[in-house]
């Protein structure tokens, strides 16, 4: 059966025109605190939407922190290398792109300390027999925002199931449920923390409106990272754990943690030049802020606590 010549036409003038919008395709910069505020940015041509249902396929975000405003394309899970990250033992990559290891015990930590935003980090551990120091991997991430608490925590498990979502939500104080679809999401009462799925299960973004996005993915430790590194596990314990990557919008000039810091305006590395991997450590506590360069105490009576006390006891993850 032959097809008319008009319908082919209009067959091929829709195509165009849906090529066309897909290529038009603006990304704006929402943050009021950067000069790129309410600017549409056309999106490149490899990565022509702001969403995938493929968590392989790379994605549009305008980058509202450079001066020229310009869209990027990125994949939406964390990149351990890239500053803003902490993975595996854990690593941390800095806003200055230096690399520190931070050979702790389990214990909770400062990550950002800010006049309006608080992020702690729980740690947990595994010590092997004639080992110096623990290992650990974060485990949890507890926010403190417009006097709201919210955390996230990868789940406790003897084995690794893919087929199993180790991610668990709560929202002042009460557990929440997300979903198990790609792009599903959930918005708190005031819509200023959101939490979207990239794939189904163990990977997410959390955004906090106007001051931090966080990609996030749950791994366990693999046998070939306990081969690789002697952690020597137990049977009973995968040490499922989060790797994350931080973007942070509008902190203030006295802004501290771990990573906060690193955004200080005089911010300076204080890890030994010329080493491939330096070795920082510190304990929480009052003297963490004597000539420890990884942790700085900091009081929380500005976040709307019900008394000032240090950074590290901010706030509790534990419900």
């Amino acid at each position: 059966m032959e097809i008319p010549k008009t319908l082919l036409l209009v067959i091929s003038l829709v195509a165009a025109t849906s090529f066309l919008q897909a290529k038009a395709v603006s990304v704006s910069c929402s943050n009021p605190y950067t000069r790129c505020y309410r600017s549409y940015i056309e999106c490149p041509e490899e990565c022509p939407s702001t969403t995938a249902m493929n968590s392989n396929n790379k994605v549009c975000y305008a980058d509202c922190d450079r001066p020229t405003c310009k869209s990027q394309c990125r994949m939406r899970k964390p990149n351990c290398n890239r500053p803003g990250s902490a993975c595996y033992d854990p690593r941390f990559h800095w806003r200055r792109r230096h690399c520190v290891l931070l050979p702790w015990k389990e214990e909770e930590f400062s990550l950002v300390s800010d006049s309006d935003l608080q992020i702690n980090g729980r740690f947990i551990g595994h010590k092997p027999a004639g080992r110096a120091r623990d290992f650990t991997w974060i485990q949890a991430l507890g926010f403190l925002f417009n006097s709201h608490k919210f955390s996230l925590e990868a789940a406790k498990s003897a084995t690794w199931d893919n087929k199993i979502d180790h991610l668990k939500f709560s929202f002042d104080g009460q557990d929440l449920s997300v979903p198990e679809e790609i792009l599903s999401t959930w918005y708190s009462p005031n819509k200023d923390i959101k939490i979207e799925r990239v794939t189904t299960r163990n990977s997410v973004i959390v955004t906090i409106k106007d001051k931090a996005e966080i990609m996030i993915n749950v791994v366990p430790v693999t046998k070939e990272d306990d081969r690789i590194h002697s952690y020597k596990v137990p049977s009973d314990d995968c040490f499922a754990h989060l790797e994350v990557q931080f973007r942070f919008f509008n902190l203030s000039p006295k802004v501290d943690g771990i990573l906060g810091r690193t955004y200080k305006p005089d911010f300076q590395n204080p890890a030994k030049p010329g080493v491939a991997m330096p070795v920082l450590g510190g304990r929480a506590g009052p003297e963490a802020s004597q000539g420890r360069p990884c942790l700085v105490v900091r009081t929380a009576s500005r976040l709307l606590l019900s008394s000032p006390v240090t950074v590290k006891l901010a706030f509790s993850l534990n419900h």
